[in-house]
């Protein structure tokens, strides 16, 4: 199938790419033929987010979303931020002293909205359809197609009904090509394609080292009188950094609690994945986490009605790629467009799929006027970006992560008011963090192991259980999308080392150590597996490879 351009992931940043592509089309009288491709079994299925949204760029694409039903229905009322000293006590830090950055409501402008970012993705996909844009849910880009010359000539969609043995089942369905004169790629943090894209074109030659956190997130439903909405609060501090020497005092992160609408909150923890310890499990960080009284007074007596996981690219500035290759851009989270010092990345991510959208356009209108091939690469791309106020935004906070993760919470929190309240993130040098995350770990014989209460039941949760509520599922018999270089390093070299870190990184129970009879095995289960692509990031060997699994199969998040 041909399209003037194939957009991979129906995230933020690929819907609003889409819907520029198509305005700018009517605006031109111009027919063009815009795809969009979904791994997710629907729009939605596989959007996680917090999610505060900044409604900058959406004014900016659509100027009538109220009116045209958009659910951003819960204006900020309130900011509140923490600093958790133990696992009773906090500071409340007064809105005067924290990074201006972290401030969602504004005296004399529009506030930030608390939203479901699935939701969101969900009504841009109307108004996509409605502009004429070809939707494809439930069909996983699997692999990049090459012109002759090396461009990109497109994708194609994976194969459907293959066993785990790699034979055609009776349900075998081929996977289709999807020719594009430009592909744009919004496959979201750690896109497998877009890796692949990384090393081929050398995309990150010039830039710092990405940098990636995980996010963890449930939706609860709490007790009326508890409910305050327009209320978010953030923090930082315990348990994670109250691990204390033995245990790697220097593991970050940061929580969140946003009072939606329907007496619905969402909870979340955000662990940096530069942490050193092996023995620390984020998820059971997060567990643990719920039970202080600045979270538990709204979630106790609750019901929790979703989980979910998932990694973020939070390198922002430094680690940006280049981000133009011959046939195609990368977008929003593909391209680590993500402001950490916001802990907001939905503005962003639509922006750079708007600004990539004009670009293509002007490209395939000037090859229509003049009877010409459109030009192979988009070079101009880079002033076009540069020329945005979301090159400048995130110039600004450039210094924002590398200042939390070479001086902590306190040292770094302290550095970011002065750099982004007093001198509006102008300082006259740059901080560098250019060690990857997953260099980071170190031999388990340096720490303790962690002791991590067992779950209640009513606050904190078993990963089992909350897998559960996800609800993933992948069709039996297929090939396990999690895929080892040498099935020998796990137990050779990440167990013997690191007493095997996979089995507590993933939030959702996919890796584990089986001993029998004093013989220890390593086993993938694949059919819990949240897509998160931590196991990708965090391994200390860089031997697991996340590749997309059959069309449809992964968690369906309601309201995430």
């Amino acid at each position: 199938m041909n399209f003037d351009v194939v957009i991979v992931g129906l995230g933020p940043a690929g819907l609003s790419a889409a819907c520029r592509l198509m305005q700018q089309a009517q605006e031109a009288n111009q027919e063009i033929s815009v795809c969009v491709v979904e791994k997710g079994s629907e729009v939605g299925a596989h959007i996680l987010s917090g999610a505060i949204l900044e409604p900058r760029a959406l004014n900016e694409l659509f100027p009538d979303w109220k009116t045209r039903g958009a659910p951003l229905n819960t204006p900020v009322t309130e900011d509140q931020v923490f600093f958790l000293t133990d696992n009773e006590k906090s500071i409340k830090f007064p809105n005067l002293i924290v990074p201006k950055t972290m401030h969602n409501t504004f005296a004399n402008e529009e506030s930030n909205y608390i939203v479901s970012l699935g939701n969101v993705c969900r009504w841009l996909a109307e108004q996509a359809e409605a502009l004429g844009v070809e939707i494809f849910p439930g069909f996983a880009a699997s692999e990049i197609l090459y012109n002759e010359d090396g461009s990109v000539k497109g994708i194609a969609t994976g194969d459907m009904g293959i066993s785990e043995n790699g034979e055609k089942k009776s349900s075998y369905m081929p996977g289709m090509e999807l020719h594009a004169t430009y592909t744009i790629f919004s496959e979201g943090c750690r896109g497998h394609l877009g890796k692949e894209l990384y090393a081929k074109f050398n995309l990150d030659e010039h830039s710092d080292a990405q940098h990636y956190a995980l996010g963890l997130k449930e939706l609860w439903d709490i007790a009326p009188e508890k409910h305050q909405p327009g209320l978010a609060i953030h923090g930082s501090g315990w348990p994670m950094h109250g691990l204390g020497v033995a245990n790697g005092e220097n593991a970050g992160g940061g929580f969140f609690l946003y009072h939606t609408e329907n007496n619905q909150v969402t909870v979340g923890l955000i662990v940096d994945l530069n942490y050193e310890n092996p023995y620390l499990s984020p998820f059971d960080e997060f567990q643990k986490l719920k039970h202080h009284p600045v979270l538990k007074q709204y979630l106790d007596g609750g019901q929790r009605i979703s989980y979910g996981a998932r990694a973020i690219a939070k390198g922002g500035f430094n680690a940006l790629p280049k981000m133009t290759f011959p046939g195609g851009l990368l977008i929003g989270c593909e391209a680590g467009t993500l402001n950490f010092a916001k802990i907001k990345g939905s503005h962003t991510a639509m922006k750079s799929g708007m600004l990539a959208a004009e670009e293509v356009f002007a490209a395939l209108e000037f090859s229509y006027k003049n009877n010409t091939q459109p030009e192979k690469e988009l070079v101009s791309y880079k002033k076009t970006f540069e020329a945005s106020w979301l090159f400048d935004e995130l110039y600004r906070s450039r210094n924002f992560g590398p200042a939390m993760h070479k001086y902590g919470a306190i040292l770094g929190g302290s550095f970011n008011f002065i750099d982004q309240n007093i001198f509006q993130g102008k300082l006259p040098f740059t901080l560098r963090d250019n060690k990857a995350d997953y260099e980071q770990l170190k031999p388990a014989d340096q720490f303790t192991p962690i002791d991590y209460p067992k779950p209640d039941g009513k606050l904190s949760f078993d990963k089992l259980s909350s897998v559960f509520v996800s609800n993933t599922n992948h069709g039996e018999d297929q090939p396990c999308h999690l895929k080892l270089k040498d099935t020998d390093i796990p137990l050779k070299h990440n167990l013997s080392i690191y007493q095997e870190p996979a089995q507590r990184y993933c939030p959702a129970g996919v890796y584990e150590i089986i001993v029998e009879n004093d013989t220890p095995s390593f086993q993938i289960n694949s059919q819990n597996c949240l897509h998160c692509k931590t196991c990708d990031i965090k391994d200390p060997a860089q031997n697991i490879t996340w590749v997309t699994p059959e069309g449809m199969g992964g968690p369906n998040y309601p309201n995430m």
